[in-house]
């Protein structure tokens, strides 16, 4: 039975590369799967998802997704999409649609929260609706799991400004609540900041 799978983590948890893992375990045992992101996160070149430790694929973006005629996406074992924290609450609708009325699988990997601890309005739909929530762990600086995303900017923690700035290096990091709550940076202070 199909379902809905929302699986989430702070920067740095390997959502990205997890997508790409579950791409490959579906196509080495002989399974079509689709790769799709919305089309704002551009930051991998076009029509590519590519993850901090070097796994990439080509993908479709999640409008062209839905211009795809549904006998066509039902060939799919499943449908994978990257960077979920930015669709829309009718675009997660959409996903509930093809998992309940066309019997796809879908997996969405994607940021719980932003930088000021808030929902994305994805994230939101997908706690709302998915059948199965999983976190993907990683730690802060100081060995607790970390659940926060934290803007740096001129090595400091910033909780103002747009929600959505796609991170370069040096934009984010991943904090545990205390450490975000502080604006405490630890020992990443001192290192090059990376991006999920």
């Amino acid at each position: 039975m199909a379902q809905l799978y929302f699986k989430f983590g702070a920067m740095g948890s390997s959502k990205t590369a997890n997508a790409l893992m579950a791409r490959f375990n579906y196509e080495e045992r002989g399974q079509k799967t689709l790769l799709c992101k919305p089309q704002l996160d551009t930051r991998d070149g076009d029509h590519m998802v590519h993850s901090r430790i070097g796994l990439e694929y080509p993908c479709v973006y999640f409008h062209e997704m839905r211009q795809m005629d549904e006998e066509e996406l039902k060939k799919n074992a499943c449908i994978i999409v990257d960077e979920a924290q930015f669709l829309t609450r009718e675009e997660v609708m959409y996903l509930v649609h093809l998992v309940d009325d066309c019997g796809i699988p879908v997996m969405c990997y994607g940021l719980r929260a932003d930088f000021q601890n808030n929902f994305f309005e994805g994230s939101q739909w997908l706690m709302a609706w998915a059948d199965t929530i999983e976190e993907i762990k990683t730690i802060c600086w100081c060995g607790r799991k970390a659940t926060c995303n934290a803007r740096v900017v001129d090595g400091r923690v910033v909780q103002e400004g747009e929600q959505v700035v796609l991170g370069g290096n040096g934009q984010y990091v991943s904090l545990c609540r205390k450490h975000f709550r502080r604006g405490e940076l630890g020992d990443f202070k001192d290192l090059h900041l990376g991006e999920d």
